[in-house]
């Protein structure tokens, strides 16, 4: 039998806990249930828990099988303490780095941090978040170690945008592919990747903001009427190549005839890639990116 004072203290633990949700906890609940002793183990009386996206462990009297915690939540340091609970397969207890200011809290995190291809062909930032995506499917195997390799696929694509001459501008596009995918920008009815010998425009690339992403800019600066036209984010890798574009409307700052709307619209992708240039005097070059074989 528990001493009075203890279920008191326990008894008003859960009463703040319910009062402040945050401060909830399962551990509370398992403290006023379980008390100090564990008793003799029955396996026959356990029952068997589901939906358990990081799988089970045993509970703090090693006996009955629980739902061990997935990435994030905090988590006990010491495998014999059982408060906060214990983290689940392919994962262990670790002290965050905290910010400035901050407190460090242990919390789960995946033993390996190396990215698997799934059977559905989607790279998973590792095997932990694979098999919390896979858990309600039961036994299901990773295809391989690393990300899947496949053909860029653009995530945010260029938008339609409009401004007076003089300004600037910039569009943006982020392409995700392993391997690492190549992307240039062209302008609709040039035969030139952009910016050329064209001083007042300019192009930039860099990895992310995803992991096996790449994000590239087109900056044009003191607009002219003749910058009006659609640009391309064009991508490839030696899987294959995609695309995205996106209008620019150039409007006169001398005239007052025009009102000015701020913003722009997403562009859809476009199916009609020839439409957008004259290949008469391209064709052995524009063979090569629509069969997708491109060497590295």
């Amino acid at each position: 039998m528990k001493p009075p004072a203890a279920v008191a203290v326990l008894a008003a633990l859960v009463q703040v806990s319910q009062t402040f949700p945050a401060l909830h906890h399962r551990a509370w609940w398992r403290l006023l249930r379980e008390g100090g002793s564990c008793g003799q183990c029955d396996p026959a009386l356990c029952s068997e828990p589901t939906h358990c996206p990081a799988g089970t462990v045993l509970d703090r009297c090693g006996c009955c099988p629980e739902c061990g915690d997935a990435e994030g939540p905090i988590c006990d340091l010491d495998p014999g303490n059982h408060f906060y609970g214990q983290c689940g397969d392919n994962l262990e207890c670790r002290l965050d780095e905290a910010s400035v200011g901050e407190v460090p809290e242990p919390q789960c995190v995946c033993k390996a941090q190396e990215s698997v291809c799934g059977p559905d062909g989607k790279t998973y930032e590792n095997i932990c978040q694979f098999s919390k995506a896979h858990a309600a499917r039961g036994n299901v195997s990773v295809k391989h170690r690393g990300p899947c390799e496949s053909a860029p696929v653009i995530s945010v694509p260029p938008q339609d945008t409009q401004n007076f001459t003089g300004n600037d501008i910039i569009f943006g596009c982020e392409v995700s592919a392993y391997p690492l995918p190549h992307l240039e920008w062209k302008k609709k009815g040039s035969k030139m990747f952009l910016p050329g010998d064209d001083a007042h425009i300019s192009v930039q690339a860099r990895g992310g903001p995803q992991k096996y992403g790449v994000t590239g800019w087109l900056q044009i600066q003191g607009l002219k009427k003749s910058d009006e036209g659609i640009y391309i984010c064009h991508t490839r890798n030696k899987y294959g190549a995609t695309y995205a574009s996106a209008r620019l409307k150039v409007i006169d700052g001398s005239s007052s005839t025009f009102a000015f709307t701020a913003g722009g619209r997403s562009t859809s992708y476009n199916t009609d890639y020839d439409a957008y240039y004259d290949h008469s005097e391209e064709e052995d070059e524009d063979e090569e990116y629509e069969s997708g074989n491109y060497e590295n």
